[in-house]
This record gives C-alpha cells, sequence and structure tokens, in this order.
C-alpha cells in the first residue's frame, strides 16, 4: 500500500540541520524501537514533509531536504520578549539556554528560549526552536496501513496497529 491520505504511516528518520560553516549537525531521531507514527494528511505533520512521503511503499528510504520557510519558518525578529523577573516567584529562575513554557491571553501553550537573565527581567526567543534552519530527514517507510473510522474521527493514531493500547 503507498502512502495517501488517511493512512496510518510508520517510519524511522533522523533529522540534521546545517549549522553556519555549511555542516551538517545531527538534532534528532527515530528509529524502529521508537518509530514516528503519524495519521497521513490530517495537518499533524510538516506539509512538505508529508509530501515528500506521497507515494512510498513500506521498505521505501527517503531523504531530502527543507527549507526553513517549508518548516518551521523563519526567524521572526520581532518574536522575543523581555518578562519580568517577578514572573517567576513560584518557580526557578531559569538560566540562560533553558526552555520555558508560557501561555497566551487566549490560553495557548508555546515554548520560549531563555537569552539573557538581567536585574529586571528575562529575555526570551518566541520563535519555534527550529525557525530559520533547514530540515534534512532521512529515513525507512516501516508500514502503511489504512486508518481505522475511529482514528479518522479523533484524529489521531491509535497505535502502530490500529489499538489504543489499554
Amino acid at each position: 500500500m503507498s502512502i495517501k491520505p488517511n493512512t496510518v504511516v510508520s517510519l524511522t528518520y533522523e533529522l540534521h540541520t546545517t549549522n553556519k560553516e555549511g555542516q551538517q549537525v545531527f538534532i534528532e531521531k527515530a528509529d524502529e524501537e521508537n518509530a514516528l507514527v503519524f495519521l497521513y494528511g490530517k495537518g499533524m505533520m510538516l506539509p512538505k514533509f508529508e509530501e515528500h512521503l506521497t507515494g512510498l511503499q513500506v521498505g521505501d528510504e527517503y531523504g531530502f531536504e527543507l527549507s526553513a520557510a517549508d518548516g518551521y519558518g523563519e526567524l521572526d525578529p520581532g518574536a522575543f520578549a523581555d518578562l519580568p523577573k517577578d514572573m517567576f516567584k513560584e518557580v526557578d529562575l531559569p538560566a540562560v539556554g533553558d526552555v520555558i513554557p508560557l501561555q497566551d491571553n487566549e490560553g495557548n501553550h508555546f515554548q520560549a528560549g531563555v537569552i539573557t537573565v538581567g536585574e529586571e527581567t528575562v529575555s526570551v526567543d518566541l520563535n519555534h526552536p527550529m525557525a530559520g534552519k533547514n530540515l534534512i530527514f532521512e529515513g525507512k517507510i516501516l508500514s502503511v496501513r489504512e486508518a481505522t473510522e475511529d482514528e479518522l474521527s479523533h484524529g489521531h493514531v491509535h497505535g502502530a496497529d490500529g489499538h489504543a493500547g489499554h
């Protein structure tokens, strides 16, 4: 079976990006024991990532590169904020390099990277950690199957074999 909308795909991948010197830098991977399993065509993955997988079958190997624009977007120079230090009274003050959970006024949760900790404020980068970076994927398709009615109605996978695993 080929990868198409409403199929459940299980795959391995290695993700790299390129540093300023043009060398590949390892980011993360999913191996056969911890495969990435997702419902194809439902907006769970980056659109261009899915586009590159269209039509592949079990056993197929793949490799492609996504530009920053096709990945997590370019760096937004306006996506930085200074948070008052007293906001951290109930928790430990974060350190430079930490990723902290935040919530906006609408209740949306997101992550921010700490850039500096000053006298009065903690400066954070609100860009996605992979914004502005190219994404280089390599991997192998492990399985492709039709999604179950439950998976389609719930909008997510119920395990690699279609069962929730309770």
